[in-house]
């Protein structure tokens, strides 16, 4: 059994209590944000990881720091890891609403989105699978929209999890329908093996859908939860 933890957290306040977390590269990460809720989402991220990873290596959450060395080009921006830690994270925030999935030693990744956007056809020709586009084929307008986000937070999950985002084509994989639990029925990218990827659509909270995926063979245990600071 695999066992995710995802916090939850509206965007939380400019305040000096949770700045001070922030070391020198993620201050001029935080400083470099024009528009202010960017940088309270950028901070709430950084927040809900330090503060959890507190919790589960002991210590201050002041003395945790990451190492977001990006892989591909060398810059802090990369996803968040702990040094000396098989701790893995994962930061996805979409309007008010920022989670964090945190797993030990397995591949994760964590997707939410709004749930007012309207996927139009250009769109659902362009991320779902010949398979997934038959299924929300014949739905309204509106409810094509709600399966479609099922699928894309599923997709955005598992791409994360592998680290290769959209590297990988997403016509490319196919989910179980979107009203029934969530499954990895096809993949065409050797990256995702439907035997050893698990997923779970999440509650999130309202207006939001999301979905979280590990790389990995085991049964999934998730624990949502929302942070009160």
């Amino acid at each position: 059994m695999t066992e995710i933890v995802v916090r939850w957290s509206e965007p939380l306040a400019a305040e000096d209590r949770y700045l001070k977390l922030l070391d020198d590269l993620e201050r001029g990460r935080y400083d470099a944000y024009r528009l202010e809720i960017d940088q309270r989402r950028f901070l709430t991220g950084r927040v809900l990881a330090k503060t959890l990873v507190a919790e589960r290596l002991g210590g201050a959450a002041e003395s945790v720091r990451f190492d977001a060395t990006c892989d591909d080009c060398g810059k802090p921006h990369g996803r968040p890891r702990v040094p000396g830690s098989d701790l893995v994270l994962s930061i996805s925030h979409s309007g008010t609403l920022i989670g964090l999935a945190v797993t030990d030693g397995v591949p994760v990744g964590l997707d939410v989105e709004t749930a007012t956007r309207r996927a139009d056809a250009s769109l659902v020709e362009y991320a779902l699978s010949p398979a997934e586009r038959e299924a929300v084929a014949g739905l309204s307008d509106e409810e094509r929209s709600a399966a479609f986000f099922i699928y894309w937070t599923r997709k955005e999950a598992v791409m994360k999890a592998t680290g290769k985002g959209l590297k990988i084509p997403l016509q490319s994989i196919t989910f179980s329908r979107y009203d029934a639990p969530a499954e990895l029925v096809a993949s065409g990218d050797e990256a995702l093996d439907p035997a050893r990827t698990r997923l779970a659509d999440l509650k999130a909270a309202d207006g939001h859908r999301a979905a979280v995926a590990a790389l990995t063979a085991d049964s999934l245990s998730v624990t949502e939860e929302h942070w009160l600071p």
